[in-house]
């Protein structure tokens, strides 16, 4: 598969994916990656590595017909058969999640439904899950629709919450099963 990665942040998620993809552990190969952040490590690592991307913000647009519009023309020119969330902090229009419907997939740094939604995002997730006394957490990798953590499940990995973890510990635990379980999750999908 033809992957779009969608990325906000240091790119880790998308360090992931593409090593998979190098060791021939996925079939499916990084053709571009997108970021809504012009200093975002995803990009720097796109470049070092020779993988088209883009600084793609709604921002730089005057309408959101506009970005829509680039974004989708985007999709094209590569050829993109699936979209990968992969720490992009923004939901997508529903333009973009119909057209490419069961094909985005995004993960979640809990088991969702819990803690998931709106806010729910980055070290924050990892604040609730301490702040509510459960035994353990883990990621979820789910197709994306309209609603922020909400579409179907397509995979779950547990984590368990130890005494004495801080967010920050838990965040970096939690990090290491996603960045190995990403590869997973899309290798599951190729056999669609």
């Amino acid at each position: 598969m033809n992957l779009c990665v969608l990325a906000s942040g240091k790119g880790s998620d998308l360090r992931a994916i593409y090593k998979a993809a190098k060791l021939r552990l996925i079939k499916s190969r990084i053709r571009i990656v997108i970021s809504n952040n012009s200093k975002s490590g995803a990009l720097k690592f796109s470049k070092q590595n020779n993988i088209p991307h883009y600084h793609l913000s709604q921002k730089l647009f005057n309408t959101e017909s506009e970005f829509i519009n680039e974004f989708l023309k985007l999709m094209k020119k590569y050829n993109i058969e699936m979209i990968v969330l992969a720490g992009y902090m923004k939901l997508l229009s529903p333009v973009i999640i119909r057209k490419y419907r069961n094909k985005i997939i995004n993960v979640h740094p809990a088991l969702l439904p819990a803690f998931g939604g709106k806010g729910m995002y980055g070290i924050h997730v990892h604040e609730a899950v301490i702040a509510s006394g459960v035994s353990e957490t883990g990621v979820t990798f789910h197709y994306v629709d309209e609603i922020y953590d909400h579409g179907p499940i397509i995979l779950q990995k547990k984590v368990k919450v130890k005494p004495g973890d801080t967010p920050d510990i838990l965040r970096k635990r939690v990090l290491r099963v996603e960045h190995k379980v990403y590869p997973e999750a899309i290798k599951m999908l190729e056999t669609y």
